[in-house]
């Protein structure tokens, strides 16, 4: 038994001093300037997309990853206490939200990702 976990011991301990070599080395390469100041390409679900024109007045952006959309229509059911007391996964919607949310009165915080979809047109 004890040469199963010496064994693994070991290797551990190699493991622990590569690593430590490994991150001595890795600060300056982090640290060069023009690392900090290039502008990052965003792609996939980070992509900034045109939006509709309900959209457009909800966030007041033209573009937005659906994302960041979610993350700020959050931030408004949020700041304005928007979510049922009783049941947190119902949102009761103001009208701002009802442009969004197809003038519903209430949706499920499960629904938000599929009621924001139109908004997103697709491009050809």
């Amino acid at each position: 038994m004890s040469r199963v976990f010496g064994g693994s011991r070991t290797l551990a301990a190699a493991a622990a001093r590569a690593g430590t070599k490994a991150s001595a080395a890795a600060p300056a390469a982090v640290s060069s300037p023009s690392s900090t100041a290039a502008k990052p390409k965003h792609s996939g679900i980070l992509k900034p997309i045109p939006v509709s024109l309900a959209m457009r007045k909800f966030l007041g952006v033209p573009e937005i990853s659906r994302s960041q959309a979610v993350k700020k229509i959050w931030e408004y059911i949020k700041g304005h206490q928007l979510q049922n007391p009783a049941n947190k996964k119902e949102i009761c919607c103001d009208e701002k939200l009802k442009t969004l949310f197809e003038d519903r009165d209430k949706v499920g915080m499960l629904e938000i990702a599929k009621l924001i979809s139109p908004h997103f047109p697709k491009s050809k």
